[in-house]
This record gives structure tokens, C-alpha cells and sequence, in this order.
């Protein structure tokens, strides 16, 4: 079994971009094809889609395996895991800071 531990920096910086957000919720429903992930973007190569792909892999956030001929990519759960909880963290402090900032306005 393989440990991963992700680079929270490099895990948001990958999630900037909106076409490497879109992979990441195409292969969270499941897991897909480099091929069938670059015939949803047609806009770009099949080079581009296998850079965006190996930014998400070196992020930790999603995984690649070879199956056959294929390359295989899923979503790591464990990472997503990672950043659900730095997000949660924050809003957690934001849900408190709205919540007095109610109670003073009332």
C-alpha cells in the first residue's frame, strides 16, 4: 500500500486552473481514459490533457495506472480528503466570524 501525502500548495495551485478542476470532477464519477478525458476537450491536444493530467498526478490528487494500452486516471480519495479538511477548517472560522458579526447586527 502506497502512502500519500499531498503539497497542499501544489494541490491549490493545480486547482486553479479550470480545465485540470474539470478532469478532477470527471474522473471523481469515475475513473477514466487519457483519451476519453481529451474527447471532452476538444479545444485541446492530447498533450495538453496529459500535461494538465501529470500537474493533477504530481499534485497527489488523482492517480494513473496503466491498464493494457491504456492509462487509467481516478481521483485519489485520501488527497481529497487532505484538502476537504483545510477547507472545512476555514470555514468553520468564517462560519463563526458571520455569526458574530449576526449577533452584533441584531
Amino acid at each position: 500500500m502506497v502512502e500519500y501525502t499531498i503539497n497542499l500548495d501544489a494541490a491549490f495551485s493545480s486547482l486553479a486552473d479550470a480545465t485540470r478542476r474539470d478532469i478532477l470532477n470527471r474522473v471523481s464519477m469515475r475513473p477514466q481514459s487519457i483519451g476519453e478525458l481529451a474527447e471532452a476537450h476538444t479545444h485541446l491536444t492530447f498533450a495538453a490533457i496529459a500535461k494538465h493530467i501529470t500537474v493533477l498526478q504530481d499534485s497527489k490528487l488523482v492517480i494513473k495506472k496503466r491498464e493494457g494500452r491504456y492509462q487509467i486516471i481516478s481521483v485519489n480519495p485520501k488527497a481529497m480528503n487532505q484538502v476537504a479538511r483545510v477547507l472545512q477548517q476555514y470555514r468553520a472560522i468564517w462560519d463563526a466570524r458571520f455569526d458574530r458579526l449576526d449577533s452584533l447586527l441584531k
